[in-house]
């Protein structure tokens, strides 16, 4: 058997719990997201940071994402052990985003937090890439869209709930206005400590009620001739890059164009809303922290808005495709994101949620139905690390060049950030659409989700 023959060995269907207990883990693994999303801006803020500065205390992310998740996912290509090929990869980092999570809320100094945020992407990290390679090794063809839908639901579902945390312990008695001494409120400790359990359990209950197939015979074999080594996960990410499809090479403007845009978005967008709701520009005003907990219930919102979007994306995706229901998505983001620096209620702004939340579900799930059939299975870790790449690099683009402009440009107005966001993410859609989905081939490839 060869190593392309692989990918067509017949795999079992799952019910539709094992496929939610499947990606339950991504349940943990994205709440710490969405408390790194709702929370470090103000972090930064209560601890002194400038807004100009934000992207670069925000480059944690995007440089370990660039530098861990395409070497974690070749070495995940590469690994077998007695608990499977990606097993070792969730588990690891679940342990180590755990601890960072429970340390982060008590940084005492900026450069504290900067610090713990790369710790926590890294570990995060680890466990992101073999989580969507697992997807294709686990599942049959016509369930790959549910299950990389599902993980966008998870998402949806998980964010919701970080970012509504603060909110809920407010609601249930807690003090909003109790802050250590450094400014950071008793609620954002607490939601942390949430994060750091459910980040462990959610990772624990997936291994152990879905376990990774066995891997065929000559497989074992072909891994026991060529082991896990440096050098040879190098190789392979070499190998990996010259030959990426052609289509593939297409994704990266649409990748470029909507990523730089969600990533100004979470860096700003409570600033934004400070200015827009309240007039105020000052991080330890009792103002802005009403505001936090304002973009928090707007997060949730726009979040749960996700988690019911990405259940209907799955029909929609099989009737018109993922490029062109991704591409519709995006449109509706971009809209949302022009008309919020012009809105001055919460009702309005929670209007506006409705369109983030369509393209946020669209983001974390059509990009990889229409990736992954693109790719061949042996290759199924690599080639989703080298995919982050152009999550990643927008990312870090978008962090070196705004404090170029942000001032100069736009006046130091962080509304005018989302007017730049919303413009691209109607340019990534325009961008979609002009993907043709031939495999290198050159015959038509089929979408996965059809």
């Amino acid at each position: 058997m060869t190593m392309t023959n692989l990918g067509l060995l017949t795999k079992p269907r799952l019910s539709l719990m094992r496929l939610i207990e499947m990606n339950l883990g991504f349940l943990g693994l994205q709440f710490s997201f969405g408390l790194q999303q709702a929370n470090m801006a103000p972090i930064y803020g209560y601890l002194g940071a400038d807004e100009a500065s934000l992207p670069l205390l925000w480059l944690a992310g995007p440089m370990t994402g660039l530098l861990i998740q395409p070497l974690i996912g070749a070495m995940s290509d590469r690994t077998s052990t007695r608990i499977g090929r990606r097993t070792p990869y969730f588990l690891i980092g679940a342990v180590l985003c755990s601890l960072c999570l429970l340390a982060m809320p008590y940084s005492p100094t900026l450069w504290v937090a900067a610090s713990l945020l790369w710790v926590l992407d890294a570990a995060n990290n680890v466990t992101m890439e073999p989580y969507r390679a697992y997807v294709g090794d686990r599942l049959p063809d016509d369930q790959r869209a549910a299950g990389f839908l599902t993980q966008s639901a998870f998402t949806g579902l998980a964010q919701t709930l970080s970012y509504l945390a603060p909110s809920l312990l407010v609601w249930i008695g807690f003090n909003k206005d109790a802050v250590d001494g450094n400014g950071i409120p008793d609620i954002t400790r607490i939601a942390f400590l949430i994060g750091a359990v459910l980040s462990l359990a959610t990772i624990l209950w997936s291994v152990l009620r879905v376990p990774e197939l066995p891997l065929p015979e000559e497989e074992k074999a072909r891994l026991a001739k060529e082991p896990l080594t440096l050098g040879g996960t190098l190789r392979d990410l070499r190998t990996a890059l010259v030959e990426m499809p052609r289509p593939m090479r297409q994704l990266a403007l649409a990748m470029l164009c909507q990523w730089y845009a969600m990533f100004a978005y979470w860096q700003f967008i409570t600033f934004a809303v400070a200015r827009s709701l309240h007039g105020t520009s000052d991080a330890k005003s009792v103002a802005f922290r009403d505001t936090v907990l304002t973009v928090g219930q707007l997060g949730a919102f726009y979040n749960a808005v996700a988690f019911v979007a990405a259940i209907a994306l799955v029909p929609l995706a099989r009737r018109w495709g993922a490029k062109s229901a991704h591409a519709v998505c995006l449109l509706a983001s971009g809209v949302a994101m022009l008309a919020i620096p012009g809105i001055r209620d919460e009702a309005g702004l929670f209007v506006a949620m409705l369109g983030i939340g369509i393209g946020w579900a669209s983001m974390m799930g059509n990009p990889y139905i229409m990736l992954i059939d693109m790719i061949p299975p042996e290759r199924n870790g690599v080639y989703m690390g080298i995919f982050n790449m152009f999550i990643v690099i927008p990312m870090i683009i978008e962090s070196l060049t705004v404090p170029l402009f942000y001032h100069s440009v736009l006046g130091g107005e962080p509304r005018n950030i989302l007017y730049l966001s919303g413009a691209l993410m109607i340019l990534g859609a325009v961008a979609t659409v002009r993907v043709t989905m031939r495999p290198a081939s050159g015959t038509t490839l089929v979408e996965a989700a059809r």
